[in-house]
């Protein structure tokens, strides 16, 4: 029996973690919470204030030598630290402040495993670094087996979009070629990377630049790439070296023909 969080694994750490943010997350739901403006029309709320208190507080008592980096209260531990912990408390926060259950919870470690917890579905995704799994509601534990078969691809609309006009995910949706063997959908949270891992989703596309240690962005990029996942940036260079924004597909063939399609208007 585990007696403290510090005889967890890493990725246990994770899972706890994301989950104690989710239990805070639906535990809120529904109710009148106080906004905190960042500026540009975004902002967080009392939720996502409490779900990362709850967060930080498993990851500080598991791993009290690591560094941590929260969505809401930016980073704290030693600047020498080898290890970072990335939390994003409450991924979907329009969605959630409107009455949408479309959310995710992220925890990740650098480099290593990570979580993503659903608070309304109660599913679990997680990943050891090697192979990602689904634990349901049931209990019951899935290895997630990415697949094209939906047709299915994520797109993120929001800006900023550091790469127009270059490349404008509103271009490749407009694209002849797109609708020919694609179908959009816009969730808006972490959700859509974990659907692409789990083959709900086919693909997921965002502009962006280096996207690989975002707290948004590093639990799903972990997911996917785990479960066999192609992840590269919209220009096609590798996702933590440099890459600019992100495609994440469920195979090498699906991810061929959005290249084809981010290339250019003209290309197939």
């Amino acid at each position: 029996m585990i007696s403290s969080y510090g005889e967890l694994d890493d990725t246990a750490v994770a899972v706890t973690a994301a989950r104690a943010g989710a239990d805070v997350v639906r535990d809120l739901y529904g109710r009148r919470l106080a906004r905190i403006g960042k500026g540009g029309g975004d902002f967080a709320t009392t939720a996502d204030v409490e779900a990362e208190k709850a967060i930080l507080g498993i990851v500080r008592a598991a791993r009290p030598d690591d560094a941590v980096l929260g969505e809401e209260s930016g980073r704290q531990g030693s600047a020498g630290a080898a290890r970072q912990w990335l939390v994003d408390p409450l991924c979907g926060t329009l969605n959630y402040a409107v009455g949408n259950m479309l959310v995710a919870v992220n925890v990740a470690l650098r480099g290593g495993a990570a979580a993503v917890a659903d608070p309304f579905a109660g599913e679990v995704f997680r990943t050891d670094g090697t192979k990602a799994w689904v634990r349901r509601e049931d209990g019951a534990d899935t290895l997630l087996e990415p697949t094209p078969a939906t047709g299915l691809v994520d797109v993120n609309l929001d800006p900023p979009f550091p790469n127009a006009p270059g490349f404008r995910v509103v271009d490749l949706l407009a694209h002849p070629g797109f609708a020919e063997r694609f179908r959009p959908r816009v969730v808006s949270t972490t959700l859509a990377l974990t659907w692409v891992a789990a083959g709900r989703r086919a693909a997921y596309v965002t502009d962006g630049g280096d996207l690989s240690h975002s707290v948004h962005f590093a639990a799903g990029i972990a997911l996917c790439r785990a479960a066999g996942c192609v992840v590269t940036g919209i220009d096609g260079a590798p996702v933590g070296q440099g890459a600019r924004g992100l495609v994440a597909a469920a195979d090498a063939e699906t991810h061929r023909q959005l290249m084809s399609l981010i290339a250019g208007p003209n290309q197939d």
